[in-house]
């Protein structure tokens, strides 16, 4: 199942975040070669991730969310929320 995660800071002290860049960067690659991280963005409008997760279910999303060591660190958290296709194509078959 397909989850859109979308990050929250929980501080605004650029300093704090520096120590775990390094260490966020290589998690985040890691998932990406196990599959579970399939897409990653910044948003355009503001500096924060914008993640596309490939898991079972909402717990797991929110375990390999919590394996980020900024997430871990307490400085960022993200709001998870579950993906479905797009159904609405089927209306141009309707007939009526």
């Amino acid at each position: 199942m397909k989850f859109l995660a979308l990050e929250r800071e929980l501080t605004h002290d650029p300093d704090a975040f520096q120590p775990y860049l390094r260490a966020e960067a290589e998690r985040a690659w890691a998932l990406y070669q196990t599959g579970v991280l399939r897409e990653c963005y910044f948003r355009a409008d503001q500096h924060t991730a914008v993640l596309i997760l490939e898991c079972a279910d909402t717990a797991e999303a929110h375990e390999i969310l919590a394996s980020l060591p900024l997430v871990s660190a307490g400085l960022i958290a993200f709001d998870v929320l579950p993906l479905t296709p797009y159904t609405g194509f089927a209306r141009l078959f309707e007939r009526g």
